[in-house]
């Protein structure tokens, strides 16, 4: 993040979304386009860099990534307190048994982060849900292997 510091009233400049857009909204938007840009598995940010050019405070920082990165939208996230709150993110691919409710959060991130449309994601909800797989022997596993098929189609591997 270093090199990106921006001033307080830049946060509507567009790169972020609409005007319309919540703050929470905004940030996670922020955070999922560094995540795009990454190279690296882990995306490390300083809480208190993020919350200046947001011009909010660093508890909203933590809400954002408690609430948007959370492990059941497929994230892991660990967070140190002090030195200006280093937290690192990485997304992680589901893998084992995916339930219905883990497969939508996985569509909806891919949605949010602008991999996919709307029309795309209620494509690819319809294929993961308990009512088509209900027959299925191991439906979890199943609706894994589709997810994740789809999401390589779509090229949004872990970022």
């Amino acid at each position: 993040m270093k090199g990106q510091r921006k001033s307080k009233s830049n946060t509507n400049d567009g790169r972020n979304g609409s005007d319309k857009m919540g703050i929470t909204d905004k940030i996670e938007a922020f955070i999922l386009e560094l995540m795009k840009q990454e190279n690296d598995e882990w995306l490390t940010i300083q809480r208190n860099e993020l919350a200046d050019i947001f011009g909010c405070v660093p508890s909203q920082i933590n809400y954002v990534i408690s609430t948007r990165f959370s492990p059941d939208r497929g994230y892991t996230v660990i967070s140190r307190r002090g030195g200006g709150g280093c937290i690192k993110i990485k997304h992680t691919e589901p893998s084992g048994e995916v339930t219905e409710t883990e497969a939508v959060n996985e569509i909806k991130r891919m949605m949010s982060g602008g991999i996919i449309n709307e029309r795309e994601a209620a494509l690819m909800k319809a294929a993961v849900t308990d009512e088509v797989l209900r027959t299925a022997e191991n439906s979890g596993t199943l609706r894994t292997s589709i997810l994740n098929g789809m999401k390589a189609v779509f090229g949004s591997g872990a970022h």
